[in-house]
């Protein structure tokens, strides 16, 4: 797929129903919802990327939560996971604001864009390999619009080896590199066309309630991304 904007790969995303094991579980979702959020219109669809077009850091997580981008129809938007990204990009520059509760809430996001593996929230947060598959079209139709990132930080590693699939499998030859980078905390790849690949832990609560994942290892993820950011040559 070759879309001509952002606006035609979200609407592509949200009309598309490839993973019918996923459409079910999502609407499944959006019937019963959590009783915290039973007043909720849940949006129940898969969604879409958000962010700036002309962003320089990219963003790749795994998937909506159920009750997550599930209910709010925003990526990262109404679970915990959300909750940390969203400050630290506003703690970095790159946010509006330090949360964001939907798609109305006013959060505007400054050079970087954040978007997912999967777009449909996946039974127990594990999607097939099928499945992450059939949404990869939909990434790489993201990178090839999002022509000026430098930076991409993936999430956990599905997000990372899901970009580097999306990329072609290719990074920089030389200088002894295996062919495929190896995932951990703040791991850097250099790819192809000068992009930077950084790997960070997701913040799941699992990562972040064993602190697996504390709040000094991620910002140090942000930190790092600022850093190759602002360099001359970049």
């Amino acid at each position: 797929m070759k879309p001509r904007s952002l606006g035609a790969v979200a609407r592509a995303i949200i009309s598309c129903e490839r993973c019918p094991r996923l459409r079910r579980h999502c609407e499944k979702m959006a019937r019963e919802k959590k009783r915290e959020f039973k007043d909720w219109d849940y949006w129940g669809k898969p969604v879409p990327g958000f962010g700036d077009p002309r962003a320089r850091l990219l963003i790749v997580g795994l998937a909506p939560a159920a009750h997550g981008g599930n209910r709010t129809g925003r990526v990262f938007t109404g679970d915990s996971s959300g909750d940390w990204l969203y400050e630290a990009l506003h703690r970095f520059g790159f946010a509006s604001q330090a949360g964001s509760t939907g798609r109305d809430d006013g959060l505007v996001l400054t050079d970087c864009y954040v978007t997912a593996s999967a777009r449909c929230a996946p039974p127990g947060n594990k999607p097939t390999t099928k499945e992450l598959e059939n949404c990869r079209p939909y990434l790489e139709a993201e990178l090839r619009l999002l022509d000026r990132v430098k930076v991409v930080v993936a999430l956990g590693r599905i997000g990372f080896e899901t970009y580097f699939k999306a990329n072609g499998g290719k990074r920089e030859r030389g200088k002894g590199k295996s062919t495929t980078p190896t995932f951990r905390h703040l791991g850097e790849t250099e790819m192809p066309g000068g992009r930077i690949l950084l790997a960070s832990y997701h913040p799941s609560r699992q990562n972040t309630n064993t602190r697996r994942l504390t709040r000094e290892m991620w910002y140090a993820v942000f930190e790092r991304a600022r850093q190759v950011l602002e360099r001359p040559e970049v």
